[in-house]
């Protein structure tokens, strides 16, 4: 009876990860820390995201695209309060990180926790890999975008 409930724990665990990403083929970053030489801790994070332009006042088709990538791939790891579920929630992101960041991990996750010291930080205290969500740079600005509204900016 002990080893039927031990292998049907594996079993759901193997399959949650599974579905959040853990085992996904196509990922081919190593779990292994990168060596100190190697961690970025630039404020804008790691990828082809430079600089960002800010829309005065926001832009709500932006919003309502960002939402719809919200609901379809971030709202089952993350939600819109303080609320930390598999990933942390969204609440106050914009105040904490730079736009460039932001957007650079949506679009770069396995990199960024490789060799960006904030997320990397982030992964130690969530324990689980963000997955690699295949989101445009366009995909990830709407999202800040949705970000930056869900924060209370006007």
């Amino acid at each position: 009876m002990k080893n039927k409930i031990i292998v049907s724990t594996g079993i759901i665990l193997s399959l949650f990860i599974w579905a959040c990403g853990g085992s996904d083929s196509n990922n081919t970053a190593s779990s292994e820390a990168p060596s100190s030489t190697e961690v970025s801790n630039d404020e804008k994070g790691i990828g082809s995201v430079k600089h960002v332009e800010l829309t005065n006042p926001l832009d709500p088709a932006m919003i309502e695209s960002g939402k719809g990538v919200y609901n379809l791939k971030c709202s089952a790891c993350h939600r819109l309060t303080k609320e930390k579920l598999v990933g942390p929630g969204w609440l106050g992101v914009t105040q904490r990180r730079k736009p460039e960041w932001i957007m650079n991990f949506a679009i770069n996750a396995d990199e960024m926790l490789n060799k960006d010291a904030t997320a990397m930080a982030l992964l130690e205290e969530c324990l689980v890999r963000m997955p690699n969500q295949n989101l445009t740079e366009a995909d990830a600005r709407n999202v800040l975008e949705f970000m930056r509204n869900n924060d209370g900016e006007k």
